[in-house]
């Protein structure tokens, strides 16, 4: 096995809990986000949370962080006067997505990775099913709706990742077209699908959530709700 896939299999993934200095609220690591305070004095997206120093915490939004900016509580957390640029949002967008398409590398180089429609329902129906289903943003809602009633039909517990373009994916995975893929059980389903989540709130397409049957109004048009809390 890969040094790294090995490393990102063995980590720990307990929810940690952390305060938005936005709101003030109480939020578990799939819906908040770490920056670090740099020697420099600039405000640096933590995504990871591995960053030395001091830091602050803000829920994984473009809105909460743009907030954050303009009314400088970077400075007031650090108690001194640190630099928040205006494109502190992108970047932060920017570090969510190349930590998930290092972790789709490292999954597809490991073998955990499985691609296309056919494999990903094969999966599905067969012993060892996948943790994680990732659909890309742009695919097809029909591709999507059979996989979807696949899962629910046998019952499994599958986290849907739905905050990537096919582009997206495609750069990832070294191949065009990608929209369907499903990850073995494992850290790395853990942490793209906590990433998943966070991405989300940069993004208007929902997400990462547990595979649920959704209501008969919405079978036609709808992913399973959000929610990636539950990871195993």
């Amino acid at each position: 096995m890969d040094a790294a896939v090995k490393i990102v299999e063995e980590a720990e993934y307990d929810m940690r809990e952390r305060r938005d200095i936005v709101s003030g609220e109480i939020m578990p690591e799939n819906r908040i986000i770490r920056f670090a305070f740099a020697p420099d004095g600039s405000v640096v997206p933590d995504v990871a949370a591995k960053l030395p120093g001091r830091g602050a915490w803000v829920a994984a939004t473009r809105a909460a962080i743009t907030t954050a900016v303009e009314k400088k509580l970077f400075s007031r957390t650090a108690k001194a006067n640190v630099t928040a640029d205006s494109d502190l949002p992108a970047r932060t967008e920017a570090a969510l997505l190349a930590r998930m398409v290092g972790d789709l590398g490292l999954a597809r180089r490991s073998g955990r990775l499985v691609l296309g429609f056919d494999n990903v329902l094969r999966q599905l129906e067969g012993p060892k099913p996948p943790q994680a289903l990732i659909e890309a943003l742009d695919g097809s809602k029909d591709g999507k709706r059979k996989l979807y009633a696949a899962a629910h039909r046998l019952e499994l517990d599958c986290a849907v990742i739905e905050t990537l373009t096919s582009a997206e994916l495609g750069l990832a995975l070294g191949r065009e077209n990608v929209i369907h893929a499903a990850v073995q059980p494992g850290g790395l389903a853990n942490r793209l699908t906590l990433d998943a989540e966070r991405l989300s709130g940069f993004r208007k397409a929902p997400l990462s959530g547990r595979n649920e049957s959704p209501r008969a109004d919405e079978r036609e048009n709808e992913s399973p709700r959000a929610d990636a809390s539950k990871r195993k």
